[in-house]
């Protein structure tokens, strides 16, 4: 196999995995539910996907270094070198309350950067994956997958936006041009988290925004969103991720067309 193909192949096996557990949670009820020092929820299927898929890296790829939300980094990589990052479930608070809108992220970087990923959200039934040079994909596995592409919106009157919440906006002095763009867009929802930038890679809708983020919750988005003919940048249309600020990665992504304006609205310096 050529390329990031038996990557991907393998992303899936990880999915296959961490999908049999994180399934068998949901909506249990003696569901274990703990709060972090950060005050995000982390409940034991979080703590058993990323686990059991650090126990199957290590076995078929020893050499690669691992990133994970709960677990850290692993020891032992080469600078520089391949590593794989995963968030076990990302919407854990939808998890918990039984909310089927969650998803298990896998990403490859290679040198700092994505170049593949993988989402899979057993609840919806649905998988999406890509790999630079190698096409966006959508399905229930891998072997139905369908090439997936961002729509050809080029106008903001036409547009669907979209955003996770919006609290952290206001929290860095943005919450204003973020209103502006609802008031001007065609449509305006909060689906948050992996989803919305899923539903743009489909051509469901044509921009999602973040304020801050953490590389595992971004990694494994990138290279699908790109891959489908988007683009992804940070708030100063830098490259994601890249040398992250201390308040986190934030995110900009879109069909493409829209790009340039949406980053020209949100990326000004607040108003002090």
């Amino acid at each position: 196999m050529k390329g990031y193909a038996a990557d991907i192949t393998l992303a899936h096996r990880l999915a296959d995995a961490a999908d049999a557990i994180s399934t068998a949670r949901f909506r249990a009820g003696d569901l274990r539910v703990d709060t972090k020092p950060d005050l995000t929820p982390v409940s034991d299927a979080d703590t058993a996907v990323e686990q059991e898929i650090r126990a199957l890296l290590r076995a078929e790829r020893p050499d690669d270094g691992l990133l994970g939300e709960e677990y850290g980094e692993q020891s032992g990589a080469r600078p520089g070198g391949r590593q794989w990052v995963i968030d076990p479930i990302d919407g854990t608070k939808n998890f918990v309350r039984g909310v089927p809108v969650w998803a298990t992220l896998i990403a490859l970087l290679e040198g700092g950067q994505p170049v593949a990923g993988l989402v899979s959200a057993p609840a919806v039934g649905r998988r999406w994956w890509g790999a630079l040079g190698e096409g966006a994909y959508a399905g229930p596995d891998q072997a139905s997958g369908a090439p997936i592409q961002v729509s050809a919106v080029a106008e903001l009157t036409d547009a669907s936006f979209c955003y996770s919440s919006l609290d952290g906006w206001e929290e860095r002095g943005r919450l204003p041009a973020v209103l502006q763009i609802m008031r001007d867009a065609w449509r305006s929802r909060a689906y948050g988290d992996f989803y919305g930038y899923m539903l743009l890679a489909e051509g469901a809708l044509d921009i999602m925004v973040e304020p801050e983020l953490s590389l595992w919750d971004v990694a494994a988005l990138v290279p699908i969103v790109t891959e489908a003919g988007g683009a992804f940048t940070d708030l100063a249309g830098q490259p994601v991720p890249g040398a992250a600020a201390p308040g986190g990665i934030s995110a900009v992504a879109t069909n493409g067309p829209l790009h340039t304006g949406v980053v020209a609205r949100l990326g000004r310096a607040p108003a002090r």
